[in-house]
């Protein structure tokens, strides 16, 4: 099958999303680069299904129901990989075990309580899934799903987020 010619003359849906939610985050480049943005810890928790496929874990935010991962502030005297687990426990009800070592990073626009928007970039952990629990703290506040790591990077904006969940097909449990 040979593609046309148009095919090429516009940029792809895809494309023109990554480019939008770039052109987001332009305004507060000069914040990430000095070092001003947000840190925030998040999880990528993932399980292997019947079928042995890698299926990974989305929420949706409270505020805009955005699809996402766990994830939230450094939470005192707990280390990164512990606070991505404490985290995946409040925001979804999993527990499992997170990696030591940082899976990667992404960026975004955390809007804060007041309205305002800042940078944030996100450390992110592998935890992989040992339990789900029916009752935990933010229960009712988010839609949860276990999906592929395709799908999951489909549904995602944060183009580096695509990135990390697509790494799941090939590396779960590095």
């Amino acid at each position: 099958m040979t593609a046309s010619l148009s095919e090429f003359a516009e940029p792809s849906a895809h494309y023109q999303k990554t480019e939008r939610y770039l052109a987001r985050l332009a305004p507060h480049a000069s914040t990430l680069t000095k070092g001003g943005a947000a840190h925030q810890i998040g999880a990528i928790c993932y399980r292997t299904n019947e079928m042995g496929a890698v299926e990974v874990l989305l929420i949706t935010t409270r505020v805009s129901g955005r699809w996402t991962i766990p994830k939230g502030w450094p939470i005192k005297n707990l280390k990164p990989h512990q606070a991505a687990e404490r985290e995946a426990w409040e925001e979804a009800g999993v527990a499992g075990k997170a990696k030591k070592r940082a899976l990667g990073y992404f960026t975004y626009l955390k809007t804060l309580d007041d309205g305002h928007k800042t940078a944030s970039i996100v450390e992110v952990f592998r935890l992989k899934v040992d339990e789900l629990h029916h009752k935990f703290p933010e229960r009712g506040e988010r839609q949860v799903a276990w999906l592929s790591p395709v799908e999951a990077a489909r549904r995602v904006q944060e183009p580096e987020l695509k990135g990390l969940l697509m790494r799941m097909l090939k590396e779960p449990n590095s």
